[in-house]
């Protein structure tokens, strides 16, 4: 945070745990989300099938093209083999989620778990890394701002899936840091597209002041300065306050989630379009 006007706030980053309830509720949750996420992914996957090389790897002991002028050396290696095609797609994808305490409201959060649950599920079937963060701010004045991070790029746990579940509405929201955090992380990984999305129910307020002009500010000074830096944005608007967030991030980053049973599908198929 050096150099931003988050700089001191106190931050506080959680791995969370699971439980056999989270067992429980993720089994409950990705029953009839799984074959849209396989389905989507079927489709996806012969995108990700490269050309076949035109490099060939000489002097093999076996291969497809025959070297006769490695017939000299008298090593056997007189064949040369196409080098393989990339395996995985160049695409890293965070998943921002806001943990406000309205988020409670109208199914959001259980909408939020859904998403969350798809997106991972369909980078884990293509092979995307993906970095899930969830944030609220003000759980107390030693606590300004928390990060609950359920994937990780460094760390990766196949029981992350049930993280996820930890999910939950907590306090206020100082989304440009949360942005700031994230958008830090993905700058930093070698993949060449990175895309952030945020899931979102309202505009951000955290203590003291962080709330109107200025916190708009920060989002978008934000935005423009990781934008600089490779990071594609996009917001996912489920709240009440669509017409805040689609001011905030602009035109062409805003998703209007008018059907939140729509949002999990909705939000593959968009990350699928950047492979």
């Amino acid at each position: 945070m050096s150099g931003s006007i988050h700089n001191k706030v106190k931050l506080i980053v959680h791995r969370p745990d699971y439980d056999n309830d989270s067992e429980r509720e993720y089994a409950r949750l990705s029953e009839e989300l799984m074959p849209v996420v396989r389905e989507i992914a079927r489709k996806t996957l012969p995108l990700l099938e490269h050309e076949t090389s035109s490099e060939f790897a000489r002097r093999q002991y076996y291969g497809s093209k025959f070297q006769a002028d490695s017939i000299a050396y008298r090593d056997f290696r007189t064949f040369a083999k196409k080098l393989p095609p990339t395996d995985s797609p160049s695409l890293v994808v965070g998943l921002r989620v806001d943990e406000s305490a309205s988020m409670s409201a109208f199914g959001r959060l259980e909408a939020a778990k859904r998403a969350v649950i798809a997106v991972y599920e369909f980078c884990q079937i293509c092979r995307i890394p993906v970095l899930i963060y969830g944030d609220t701010a003000d759980a107390s004045r030693l606590e300004q701002m928390s990060i609950y991070a359920y994937t990780d790029l460094d760390k990766t746990d196949s029981n992350d899936r049930y993280r996820l579940m930890g999910i939950r509405a907590r306090s206020n929201n100082r989304d440009g840091m949360a942005l700031r955090i994230m958008a830090d992380r993905l700058a930093a990984s070698p993949q060449q597209t990175k895309l952030l999305i945020s899931i979102s129910d309202g505009q951000p307020k955290a203590m003291d002041d962080y709330t109107g002009t200025y916190a708009v500010r920060d989002m978008q000074q934000t935005m423009a300065e990781y934008e600089r830096k490779g990071i594609t944005f996009l917001a996912a608007a489920i709240g009440q306050d669509k017409d805040v967030i689609h001011q905030i991030y602009g035109s062409e980053r805003f998703l209007d989630i008018t059907s939140l049973p729509d949002l999990p599908a909705k939000l593959v198929r968009i990350i699928a379009r950047y492979l």
